[in-house]
């Protein structure tokens, strides 16, 4: 295992929280992101769907980080909040930045491309295979407290207060070097 690979998760630094489950249709867990969730491909981000998460959950949050970006903080790829308790599931293409697919209500701040909306994989030529994490955060408010213009950062922050439990699916994505 490479040096890249014990790049920590986002919320390791995170107290302990009870586990739900997350799957998805479009990312499998321990396997390799599709081309529609890559950048310069599809750029849509993938169905999630969640379920077990505690009684006293009253909103949700999504993000998708990748820890072994070569920044020295990771790289956010996609961080949604505020979604109502009721809601389960995001279909294909929710992340869109149009709204679409999202519930009334959630607020999607901006990723680390400075959009508010999914951002695909596009990890360097040669940098090796990056790993992509799906969280979904159970939030014991409704609302989180930050808006649309928050960094990834403070949106984590407040989670980090405001979690109740969490699950996440991880998948790989690599660019061969270029010849």
């Amino acid at each position: 295992m490479t040096e890249l690979k014990r790049r920590p998760l986002p919320h390791d630094f995170h107290p302990p929280v009870q586990s739900f489950t997350l799957t998805s249709e479009d990312v499998e867990s321990g396997g390799t992101l599709k081309d529609a969730q890559v950048y310069a491909a599809g750029n849509t981000s993938p169905q999630l769907r969640w379920e077990g998460f505690p009684a006293g959950t009253k909103s949700f949050a999504v993000t998708c980080y990748d820890p072994d970006a070569p920044t020295g903080s990771g790289f956010w790829h996609w961080v949604v909040f505020d979604i109502p308790a009721s809601v389960t599931e995001l279909p294909v293409g929710a992340g869109s930045g149009k709204f679409e697919g999202l519930p009334e209500g959630a607020v999607q701040a901006r990723n680390d491309y400075g959009s508010k909306d999914f951002g695909g994989a596009a990890p360097p030529p040669g940098d090796g295979p990056h790993r992509y994490v799906f969280t979904v955060y159970a939030v014991d408010q409704e609302k989180l407290g930050p808006d649309s213009d928050a960094s990834p950062a403070v949106v984590g922050f407040n989670l980090r207060f405001h979690a109740i439990a969490r699950a996440h699916v991880i998948a790989e994505y690599e660019v061969p070097a270029e010849a």
